[in-house]
């Protein structure tokens, strides 16, 4: 078999030669006893394991069975199959298959044959057992590279160090008060011993102590005795050896355990942190889209309202959800891009995969869909104004409409019945020349109040084209007007087809009369117009369509005095009337044949021309104060907008230069950006009173500004820009001060990188394109070559600092990619080979190890997302450790 010589220099006397052992027997008799008992136990805290023991070591192993069978414990492989005759031959072949597999482990037996140990030879049986113990339970021990006997000394020296009256030098006399076994126990489990009670006087019963919580705590079996121990000037070196042994491999173990827990928790928190993260983004995203998904609807619905009141409602409504609705949201969404970027720093920091939100839920996708939210905001609001615009332009219309229709229905009202009587058939010559020049003037009237007709049916016509909402009663009335006016053109018609046949029989025409109806009649239809104008209502929305109209009035002022002449020209008419029939004593009837107006009406209808003129002027005079109101309002507006606005855009550019700046640290910036913030949030109450200016113009109907280019859409939107990107830019800094922290980074070398990175930013917006980045790359020093390799390097560098494929490279991401290998990360292969102390070198691990040596949390964390293992090594319910460790890190899916 293969030799194996220990060095001097890892353990010169822990194997004993042959010599020294025979002459230690003979020096000693008692050690043989201490021996015997102490491997004794030894080998049957082994054989336990296989369901059996030994009594005498010498007698027990002579056949060779049990022998192997130990053998095969202890070293966890298969040895040959054993002979199962009981003759001597038998039992030499199987302990030469004992001894064969020692020394092919590298261990060289000195004077030990087969014949000795089943001839029962207890000094070559002692010595057997000594060389097993020595290889199997002392020669792989390890302390900061000393190993075997002195890597086991080391260890119990440093162990025990704190402790008084333990005094560690050797491995016989320093341990027979029993102090250092004690000692050894209180270190790792000081819930099982009172060290403060044991006193060094009472050797024997600190040593029981120690044996019995050893054997039931520990489950370490008692392999001495206290009073051999006590009784003997030197105890047996090697039987203290293979019991403090026991000690190192039981404590040793925890340890190891104990350290691979600690990484499998310390990888798991960060794990479920993330995870946390990642669920509150799914969740704030989802809320976030839900309401715009339910917002723009409601503002894409442009059913317009049929009455004023109900449109300026929905005016009301879309006010609440600018100040009240909309600024919440604003503040999410703001937020949910904050907690995105600390999440991929946080993923990079740890040697995670970036973070892919749900399909939709991207943080382009979340702005894709605010930017359509405002393009629909925007388009609503213009909507609105212009809906109310039309329907104050209908109600005018329908107003106006119903005043000339009321005129006209009641001049025609009587006219049909009048133009189908057939009084002339019987009427005496001066009746039917009169009824024949009433029908004249009565004609020049129609022809009068044509203008009218045609007037109503262009305003129903109007009315029809901006949708008024009662446009079937308008279009009804105007249909009977018009056909009313075609029915009295043929009843003229008729009636004076009839007058003229009959008109050469009547001479006499009383003239004047005649003159006085043709006259008065014209100039009653010009005071209607007048009156009609005077009362007609206006709406205007500038100081210059007022002026226009007192421009318009003065005009019509201005006509007074000639229609005062032609007033007193026809009340002259009537004058003379009177005049000739009292000079000739003609008997009046009081009625003129010619026309129903007298001149009680046309000096009636006059004084309410004078009456309405002053009520016109005060009318318009009021207007001219409400303009000039009006105006103050857009010129106070004005003078707070063109402050604020380019304050705003101020701002901005500060801030822009605050985070591309390299004077000063991260601390300073922030301290910058946070004095820039509190300063920011100080201004929201210019905000808020421009607000209020505006929402008074707007309930006041102003719809333009001609002192301002700001509108307080554009203050808005220039207002929750500077909001998030304050809070981005912070978000930023605290981003640069996590990853300088979490890899060393010093100023001086994040001024260097942020000197690049400006240097190379040529749109000067905190990115740089791909173009820029490579031009860096090769300023640095980086290999990137024309050609394939090179294009094949570049491109595994952008998938490094541009995860999402957005086409630009951060500084967050530059600083990442520049310092990566300077952070020191767990990794897969650590994870899995801590997964495998738990388990006992298995390629599995059980739920019950899991619960053992894991924290509660932890464990389930670990049994709810392993998956199940396939080996045929692996009983029921066994967990694949191997493939849950390379889902942490991305490498597989979980």
């Amino acid at each position: 078999c293969v030799t194996f010589d220990q060095e001097r220099s890892t353990g010169e006397a822990y194997m004993t030669q042959e010599e020294d052992w025979d002459r230690d027997l003979l020096l000693d008799p008692a050690w043989e006893k201490q021996q015997r008992k102490t491997f004794t136990a030894w080998c049957n805290s082994h054989l336990r394991k296989a369901g059996t023991q030994i009594e005498n070591i010498e007698e027990d192993f002579r056949n060779g069975l049990k022998l192997m069978l130990l053998l095969e414990v202890i070293s966890g492989e298969r040895l040959p199959k054993p002979d199962k005759g009981k003759m001597r031959f038998h039992k030499i072949a199987n302990v030469n298959k004992a001894l064969d597999f020692i020394c092919s482990k590298g261990v060289k037996l000195v004077s030990i044959g087969a014949e000795e140990i089943v001839d029962g030879n207890v000094k070559m049986t002692l010595g057997m057992i000594w060389t097993i113990i020595l290889r199997f339970a002392i020669q792989d021990i390890s302390v900061e590279e000393t190993s075997a006997k002195e890597g086991l000394l080391l260890w119990c020296q440093r162990k025990t160090a704190p402790y008084r009256n333990v005094n560690v030098q050797n491995f016989h006399i320093s341990w027979k008060d029993g102090l250092a076994l004690c000692a050894l126990i209180h270190r790792h489990r000081p819930d099982l011993i009172d060290y403060s009670k044991l006193r060094k006087d009472d050797p024997i019963g600190n040593l029981n102590t120690a044996f019995d919580v050893a054997e039931k705590f520990l489950d370490i079996p008692k392999m001495l005795d206290a009073e051999d121990i006590v009784n003997t000037p030197k105890p047996d070196e090697k039987a203290i050896m293979t019991y403090v042994s026991c000690f190192y491999h039981a404590f040793a173990g925890a340890e190891q355990a104990e350290t691979a827990a600690n990484r499998i928790c310390k990888v798991l928190a960060v794990n479920q942190e993330n995870e946390k993260l990642m669920e509150e983004y799914e969740k704030l995203a989802s809320e976030l889209l839900e309401w715009i998904r339910r917002t723009i609807p409601w503002l894409e619905n442009r059913t317009a309202e049929q009455t004023m009141r109900a449109m300026q409602q929905k005016l009301e409504d879309f006010r609440d959800y600018r100040r009240i609705h909309k600024p919440p949201r604003v503040q999410e969404k703001c937020q949910l891009e904050i907690n995105f970027n600390t999440l991929q720093t946080k993923l990079r920091l740890s040697n995670r995969p970036a973070f892919m939100p749900s399909e939709g839920k991207m943080v382009s996708d979340i702005a894709n869909a605010w930017k359509g939210l405002e393009q629909v905001e925007k388009g609503y609001e213009e909507w609105l104004l212009t809906e109310i615009r039309r329907l104050e332009r209908l109600d005018h219309l329908a107003e106006k409409f119903k005043q000339k229709c009321a005129m006209h229905e009641s001049w025609t009202s009587g006219k049909e019945d009048l133009l189908s009587q057939k009084d002339y058939e019987s009427a005496s010559l001066m009746e039917i020349r009169a009824l024949m020049r009433k029908h004249e003037a009565f004609e020049s009237d129609l022809a009068a109040h044509q203008d009218r007709v045609e007037q109503i049916a262009a305003i129903a016509q109007e009315l029809n084209e901006l949708d008024y909402h009662d446009a079937a009663t308008v279009n009804a009335r105007c249909q009977g007007i018009c056909d009313q006016w075609d029915n009295l053109g043929t009843l003229t018609q008729k009636r004076r087809d009839a007058l003229e046949r009959v008109e050469k029989l009547w001479e006499t025409i009383d003239q004047l009369y005649l003159e006085f109806a043709k006259r008065a009649a014209p100039f009653n239809n010009w005071m209607d117009g007048a009156v009609e104008d005077l009362q007609d209502m206006f709406i205007v929305h500038s100081i210059e369509e007022i002026q226009s109209l007192i421009t318009a009035h003065d005009q019509f002022k201005a006509t007074l005095p000639e229609a005062d002449k032609e007033r007193m020209a026809t009340m002259g008419i009537h004058n003379e009337i009177l005049k000739i029939a009292q000079t000739y004593g003609i008997k009046l009837s009081g009625i003129n044949p010619y026309t129903n107006l007298s001149p009680q009406d046309i000096s009636t209808k006059w004084d309410t021309v004078k009456h309405l003129v002053p009520l016109r002027d005060q009318m318009l005079q009021e207007e001219v104060a409400r303009q000039q109101a009006n105006e103050r309002l857009r010129r106070q507006f004005a003078a707070q907008a063109n402050i604020i606005g380019p304050w705003i855009q101020t701002k901005m550019e500060e801030i822009s230069h605050v985070s591309v700046d390299i004077a000063g640290s991260l601390e300073e910036q922030m301290n910058s950006l946070k004095q820039y913030e509190q300063n920011i949030i100080n201004y929201k109450s210019n905000i808020d009173k421009l607000e209020g200016d505006h929402q008074l113009s707007q309930e006041s109907l102003i719809f333009d500004n001609k002192h301002t280019n700001y509108t307080m859409e554009h203050i808005r939107v220039g207002w929750e820009q500077l909001l998030t990107t304050i809070a981005r830019t912070i978000n930023e800094v605290e981003n640069q001060i996590l990853t300088r922290d979490a890899k060393g980074i010093s100023q001086e070398q994040l001024n260097e990188f942020r000197a690049s990175f400006n240097h190379f930013d040529r749109k000067r917006n905190g990115m740089m394109d791909p173009d820029d980045f490579r031009a860096c790359l090769i300023s640095m020093g980086y290999d990137l070559v024309s050609g394939v390799q090179g294009e094949v390097e570049f491109a595994r560098i952008m998938t490094l600092v541009d995860p999402n494929n957005t086409g630009v490279v951060t500084f967050q991401a530059f600083i990442d990619f520049m310092t990566r290998e300077t952070a020191e990360t767990d990794t897969a292969e650590q994870v899995m080979a801590s997964f495998k102390i738990l388990a006992s070198d298995k390629n599995y691990i059980t739920v019950e190890e899991l619960r053992r040596e894991l924290p509660p949390e932890q464990a389930e964390y670990c049994i709810t997302r392993m998956t199940r293992y396939i080996g045929a090594d692996g009983p029921p319910g066994a967990l694949d450790y191997i493939s849950f460790s390379s889902a942490l890190y991305g490498e597989s899916d979980l």
